[in-house]
């Protein structure tokens, strides 16, 4: 069940990092505010995988 959960959140998560970055790279930006929210929207989606990984690889410690 957490690995399930796990693997669909991140998804959405690389999902959205990929979006993000791909607007940034394709200049939907028109301004360098929006590029600098953009910029850390990507870092706290980053961040978010990160601890959603760490989670899971301690869940699973603890399982065994």
């Amino acid at each position: 069940m957490m690995n399930k959960f796990v693997e669909v959140l991140r998804g959405k998560i690389r999902e959205d990092l990929n979006n993000y970055a791909d607007d940034i790279a394709g200049g939907a930006c028109r301004s360098f505010d929006e590029y600098q929210k953009l910029c850390g929207v990507i870092q706290g989606l980053a961040m978010a995988e990160s601890y959603l990984l760490d989670l899971a690889k301690k869940v699973e410690e603890a399982d065994d």
